[in-house]
């Protein structure tokens, strides 16, 4: 199963429409998660006709967004690998223990906010920040996160740099 994994694409403002680069990477995705800051739902819809999308609400995040279905967290089942998502994570001192705490049936969180790529691993559980694709902050690039999972493992993690 291959996942695509966005965070903090702050439409329209950001995200007028699908950049060639994150569309290429799009292509071929049985599954899209999406870790909020979208802003506006349009981009959830226009992500859903390359694959099924999940996505969790973000600060910037409005009404029609949680009408489109985002919640504030996320919890499913990805081919065997239970996945846990949500937008803020929290401050980088204790994130991994307090994942741990709030999702204590996950392998992997996916969260986004900080724009700042991460894919980091200990307590039995790896935790996934794609960074943005738009708004890449005092990142070099925009980066969008692409897993593959094999039997109910994570057998690979990668960041995409896509600017």
């Amino acid at each position: 199963m291959r996942v695509v994994v966005l965070s903090d694409t702050h439409a329209p403002r950001r995200w007028r429409a699908c950049p060639p680069r994150v569309a290429a990477e799009l292509r071929g995705a049985d599954r899209i998660l999406h870790a909020g800051d979208v802003c506006t739902a349009a981009v959830l819809a226009e992500l859903a006709q390359y694959a099924p999308v999940t996505a969790v609400a973000g600060n910037n995040d409005g009404p029609d967004v949680a009408d489109w279905g985002a919640a504030p967290t996320a919890e499913l089942d990805l081919d065997g690998l239970r996945v846990a998502m949500l937008h803020d994570s929290g401050p980088v001192s204790g994130r991994l223990a307090r994942m741990c705490r709030a999702f204590p049936r996950a392998d992997l969180v996916v969260f986004g906010h900080s724009h700042i790529p991460l894919d980091q691993s200990g307590y039995g559980l790896r935790i996934f920040n794609p960074g943005s694709p738009t708004d890449r902050r005092r990142q070099p690039h925009g980066t969008l996160g692409v897993l593959r999972i094999e039997a109910g493992a994570l057998a690979e993690a990668a960041i995409i740099a896509v600017t």
